[in-house]
Parts: C-alpha cells; sequence; structure tokens
C-alpha cells in the first residue's frame, strides 16, 4: 500500500498524543488484528490498539479516519452497522439513516405515479438523516475505553493537514466526475473534489472544522449548534427537508444482534433493519438441507447453481417481510426456523433454474459501501459496516461542514414492484415513513465457537453484500481458506430478479460459465465488494484484504 511521508508523520504525532492520554497496558496477548480499506483507518486502528485501546475503541478511531481517506464510503454523512462481540456478549449498534420528519410514502412519485428518475439517487432529496456521529458515540457511551477526543483526533490531523491520495481513489474521484457531467442532476461534488491528485497532499479545511466540533461537543458537535445549523440553512437553500429537528431527534439503536446455530457454529449476525442476517442464516441453513452428502466442488456448476437457487427464495422473503422492525413486525424466528426452511428449499432440484415468475415469499400472512473487521487483544472483536450507498453518496458536499450528504432514501421502496439502484424489489414493508429506517443488505457478522471469536466478516456491495459474507463463511468453513484466499476467491451472486442473471468476478472456469449458460443462465462478470476478513485458524488470527481494493490487514 502507498504510504505518504506526511501520512507516517502524522501518525507519529498521532502517536505521541495517544501516549500522552492513555497509561500504557502491560497485558500483552499473543495477537490482535485489523482488516481495513486503506492504510490510513488501519495504522490508525492499530495504534488505538497498541496503546491499550479494544477492539470498540480501534473501530470509532478507523471509521472518523474513513471519514477523511475514504470519501466513496466512509462518511460522517451517512450510517451503518457496528457488531461487537465484547466480553463474551454481543452488541448491535443500528447507526442506520432516517427518513425526514416531511418524507412521505410518495415522494420520489410523479403526478402520474411513476418513479421520478434519479431523485432518489442524486442531489439534495436522496439523503436521509445521517447517523454516523450518533452511532460511534452510542458505541463509546457503552463499549469505550479511551477518551472520545483522542478517538476523534486522528481524523481532525488527516483532514486539516491532509493525505497522500492514493492512485486508486483519484482516479475513482476523476471518473466519477466525468460520468456525472453526463447526467442531468444538480450537484457539487467536483467543487470539493477535483483537486484531490493520485500522490499528492489533500486538504480538507472544512470538513477539519466539523470533527473539531464531534472532537470537542461528541454526538452533539453535530447534531446541534453550529454543524447542524449550517446542515438545516444548506438543506433550505437547495430544497431540501432535512431540518434541525430532524437532527436533533436522530438516535442511534443497540439492538440485540440475531444468533443462530450453523454447522457447529454460532452465527451472530444483523438484526432487522439489515436484511442481511435473516438472508445468510436462510442461505447458510438451505445449503444445509440440500447440498449433497457427498459434497460439492468450490465453485463448480452444481455450487454456483444450487446457491443461485437458493437466492431466489431468499430474496423472494426479503422483498415481502423485511423493513425497519420500529414500524413493521418482522417475523424474524418464522423466517429462519428449521421446518420452514425445509420447506422452502424442498422445490430446489440441482439440474434445473426454478420458474423465476413461480418463486413467492412463503411464509402465510453500493453498491458502494465499506467494511471493516477488528479483533483487540483480549478477543474482542468489531464487524462494521458504513455507508453512503452509492459511490460519493448523492454527490452534494454540505458547503461550510465540508462531508458527503448519502443518498439512502433510495433504500427505500419508492413504490412496490419497482426496483432500487440495486435491482431490489420492496412493498410496503419497506415504503417510506417519517423517521422511519430503509432496509438495508449490510450484513457485519461474526462467527463464534464455544463463544470464542472464529471469524468476522463483511463486505460492501448493496444486495451484493449478502452473497459475500455467507461465501466468505463457507469458504472459510466449508473449504478451509486461509483469510486471503477468502477474500480473493471469485465470488457470485443472484437475487431472483433479473431473471436468472448470475453475476461473478473474474475467474471462474470457462467450463463452468459455459455450462451455467447451458442450463439457461445469463452470466454477467463484474467485480462486486471489497472484502475484509479476520478468521482464527490453529490457535492464531489470519486476516485478509481484498487485493483489488486499497485495503490494508494486519495481524500484530
Amino acid at each position: 500500500m502507498f504510504l505518504g511521508a506526511r501520512h507516517l508523520l502524522l501518525l507519529s504525532v498521532v502517536v505521541i498524543q495517544l501516549q500522552m492520554s492513555v497509561l500504557a497496558n502491560n497485558t500483552k496477548l499473543a495477537q490482535a488484528a485489523v482488516a481495513m480499506p486503506d492504510s490510513y483507518s488501519s495504522d490508525t486502528a492499530r495504534v488505538i490498539l497498541e496503546l491499550g485501546g479494544n477492539a470498540v475503541d480501534a473501530a470509532i478511531a478507523a471509521q472518523f479516519v474513513l471519514a477523511v481517506t475514504l470519501p466513496e464510503a466512509g462518511n460522517i454523512g451517512g450510517g451503518g452497522f457496528m457488531l461487537i462481540q465484547k466480553d463474551g456478549k454481543g452488541d448491535f449498534i443500528d447507526y442506520r439513516e432516517t427518513a425526514p420528519s416531511a418524507a412521505h410514502r410518495d415522494m420520489y412519485l410523479d403526478k402520474q405515479g411513476n418513479v421520478i428518475t434519479n431523485k432518489s439517487v442524486y442531489g439534495i432529496h436522496a439523503s436521509g438523516v445521517p447517523g454516523s456521529v450518533a452511532g460511534m458515540w452510542l458505541a463509546h457511551q457503552k463499549h469505550g475505553t479511551l477518551n472520545w477526543d483522542v478517538l476523534v483526533e486522528p481524523a481532525v490531523k488527516l483532514a486539516e493537514h491532509g493525505f497522500i491520495v492514493h492512485p486508486k481513489l483519484a482516479s475513482s474521484i476523476e471518473r466519477y466526475i466525468a460520468r456525472m457531467a453526463k447526467k442531468e442532476v444538480s450537484i457539487n461534488f467536483a467543487d470539493y473534489f477535483s483537486s484531490a491528485k493520485a500522490n499528492k497532499n489533500f486538504k480538507q479545511p472544512e470538513l477539519a472544522a466539523t470533527l473539531k466540533r464531534i472532537r470537542d461537543k461528541g454526538q452533539a458537535g453535530f447534531y446541534e449548534g453550529e454543524t447542524a445549523k449550517i446542515i438545516a440553512n444548506f438543506m433550505s437553500e437547495h430544497g431540501g427537508i432535512i431540518t434541525q429537528a430532524d437532527l436533533k431527534a436522530y438516535q442511534a439503536k443497540s439492538r440485540v444482534p440475531m444468533k443462530s446455530a450453523w454447522n457447529g457454529y454460532e452465527v451472530l449476525t444483523s438484526p432487522p433493519p439489515s436484511s442481511g442476517g435473516i438472508a445468510i442464516l436462510q442461505w447458510l441453513k438451505m445449503y444445509e438441507l440440500t447440498k449433497p452428502a457427498k459434497g460439492l466442488e468450490h465453485n463448480s456448476v452444481g455450487y454456483i447453481h444450487l446457491l443461485a437457487e437458493i437466492g431466489k427464495r431468499v430474496f423472494a422473503d426479503r422483498a415481502e417481510y423485511l423493513g425497519d422492525p420500529d414500524f413493521f413486525d418482522v417475523p424474524k424466528a418464522a423466517l429462519i426456523a428449521s421446518d420452514y426452511l425445509e420447506k422452502r428449499s424442498s422445490t430446489i432440484t440441482l439440474d434445473k433454474i426454478s420458474t423465476t415468475e413461480n418463486i413467492q415469499p412463503g411464509l402465510y400472512e453500493s453498491e458502494q459501501t465499506t467494511h471493516f473487521s477488528i479483533v483487540d487483544k483480549w478477543g474482542n472483536a468489531v464487524s462494521n459496516t458504513t455507508t453512503i450507498n452509492l459511490g460519493y453518496g448523492s454527490g452534494v458536499v454540505v458547503a461550510g461542514a465540508g462531508f458527503l450528504l448519502n443518498d439512502e432514501m433510495d433504500d427505500f421502496s419508492a413504490k412496490p414492484g419497482v426496483m432500487n439502484v440495486f435491482g431490489a424489489l420492496g412493498g410496503k414493508a419497506n415504503e417510506i415513513q417519517p423517521h422511519k429506517r430503509m432496509l438495508s443488505s449490510m450484513t457485519p457478522t461474526i462467527l463464534l465457537k464455544d463463544n470464542k471469536v472464529k471469524m468476522v466478516t463483511g463486505s460492501p456491495g448493496g444486495t451484493t453484500i449478502i452473497s459475500s459474507v455467507y461465501e466468505s463463511i463457507l469458504n472459510a468453513v466449508e473449504f478451509n481458506m486461509s483469510a486471503e484466499q477468502v477474500v480473493n476467491s471469485p465470488r457470485f451472486h443472484h437475487q431472483l430478479w433479473p431473471k436468472n442473471v448470475i453475476r461473478h468476478h473474474p475467474g471462474l472456469d470457462t467450463e463452468v460459465v459455459k455450462a451455467l449458460e447451458n442450463m439457461s443462465y445469463t452470466l454477467n462478470e463484474r467485480r462486486f465488494g471489497d472484502m475484509h476478513v479476520i478468521i482464527e485458524r490453529d490457535g492464531k488470527l489470519d486476516a485478509g484484504s481484498e487485493a483489488s481494493g486499497r485495503g490494508k490487514a494486519v495481524v500484530f
């Protein structure tokens, strides 16, 4: 990974400040590990852990750093989920964005009742009320050990003094600006990011000032006072609907994680408003129910077909039953019950594609996201997935505050039966209502055995997140892969619609591709996700970050 001299200097300054703030902890364990989406977050998380902070402290510091150095997904203008296993107990911090108080069911429809193109995706109307700062604050109040200001300070330094722009980031920004120039959208992204050039220092003074208010005043430094006023005034000036009252009313929530037995392990995963936890449990359990006794070869025709067939049923249930549990009674237990899954999988055959139109819900009644994984020296773990939805969110930077707004309103169902940007369908369970959290595919997950952490996993990628997560678990458990093999093995995804389309990474065997096409699948070779995984193997930690990104995984 590329590291600039200024980056190393800034980190050394931060280390000195932390050492002044924290008493060195002499307790030594063999290892800790971080798997992060860039080198800045990775190095910062390691510093926090080495100076006595726990996994949650490191996660908070990394989250704020990513708001500076990973603008396509890291954020204070978005939201996410943090799954925690600490002192043998699980916790789930839900800091998903919410719909503003002025939001309503039909806000993205024209007078004829048709969805208005791009209104929920780009521009001022696409954003929900951000949750990231409140989520980090709640995680710190419940589980943090180091001072709050210590954890935010590294991000302040990187925004104020600048960081060296990775060539991949510079290229991504350049492509985004060119692509947006061809669309009829009102955004100001280029005003803030066009000067970010490969291997050059990039400063963000407005963002630094916002981070300083968060550092000094905590949650109130974002949701009240000067920052809240800047956001509300910007919204009002450009026709947006988020108000100071919306910001002050926002609350992150601590929820009970989903936990279910599978194949000798306990899967600790994300509850609603994530759709991913239920989905991966359905996928893993139906795979065990339907795979041949002799097993299946990894990424073989039979393996990919079987998991695609399961995916049809998973996504049919997702569209019907999943939404914000504070607004809709999600049948969590029923959806992962053994008798239900046995019945659900009974119509799967290993040599024939199910008719897509016949796959209905079974009960009676960024793609640009980012993920990181942390294990500390006490065996505590954090799996954190955070997003502003599409790459660079709505494309709108809050002038005066320096951060990008999310475009998470597109994750609601704008109209029943109409796909969102990820091709996912939704219905009443996920319709827009004021203060409601939109359904998410983010699926931070931890695998446990005897209540000890065996794997920390997660990924970005919109609806493909779910496939990345369950396949990473199968790669590690079913096929005994190392962390590097898990994150870099070609993955695939099918979600009921588009009909019989399997999206996959480069690297699938050409004969497998031909055989799937002969079964009437359409193969779409296009990468998705950016995995950062930690696995415990034979008493030692093993960490991996996907090679196609700019991540950095370290065991130390």
